[in-house]
């Protein structure tokens, strides 16, 4: 059998089903970059600065051992509900994670305890049809938005706000989902005033997305 050739859903069963060594390789495989690639950004925007590729890598194993966690629980109930449905859960995981870091380093600080993710209400944030998602801008201007948001890191509530706004644009939360999560500490009207509040101000800064096969001037 050709692991490479499975679809994320055969690839998943059959890990579960076998238990084998190889087909866990190659899930590794698969969706590792994925992971990684959301850690290393949740770490840039909580932390204001290039993160640790240590801590990335530990991160890493972190979500999958959460996943693996409880006779891979998680992995076992988890709804296919298209095609990318796997990656988007992974991706809401990992970003999970790097937020639990974040609030053990915050509460280590302060002598508090701690609160680790909880996969089941993850699984329920993941968005059915990521298409219909808003995203304020296109990937390409990823960086510039991060850039415009950075402006705003000396405010208080900017690593909240931040995650609010990526939350929302990145993995097509809603306002309802993303104030249902531990230490937002907003009620559904103050996700969407902060959201609406960040988009004006990074459209205020940069403008609107351009319009699909047009590209804006370098120059004057």
């Amino acid at each position: 059998m050709d692991l490479k050739k499975l679809s994320d859903q055969e690839l998943l069963q059959h890990c579960l089903d076998s238990q084998d060594e190889a087909s866990w390789t190659e899930f590794v495989r698969r969706f590792q970059r994925v992971i990684a690639g959301v850690i290393h950004r949740s770490l840039s925007r909580w932390m204001h600065r290039y993160p640790d590729p240590t801590l990335v890598e530990d991160l890493v194993q972190e979500t999958f051992t959460k996943l693996c966690a409880n006779n891979r629980k998680a992995l076992r109930e988890f709804d296919f509900l298209d095609e990318y449905a796997l990656h988007r859960f992974l991706k809401v995981v990992a970003s999970r994670i790097v937020e639990d870091c974040i609030r053990r380093r915050n509460s280590d600080k302060h002598g508090g305890g701690r609160e680790e993710v909880d996969l089941d209400k993850v699984s329920a944030f993941v968005p059915a049809n990521p298409g219909s998602a808003p995203r304020a801008e296109t990937e390409t201007r990823i960086g510039e938005v991060e850039r415009c948001l950075a402006q705003r890191s000396g405010e208080p509530n900017f690593p909240r706000d931040s995650a609010i706004f990526w939350l929302h644009y990145r993995h097509g939360m809603t306002a309802k989902e993303i104030a249902a999560l531990p230490n937002i500490g907003l009620s559904v009207k103050g996700v969407e005033s902060t959201l609406l509040r960040l988009t004006r101000y990074v459209r205020g800064k940069i403008g609107p997305p351009d319009p699909p096969g047009k590209r804006r001037a370098t120059g004057r």
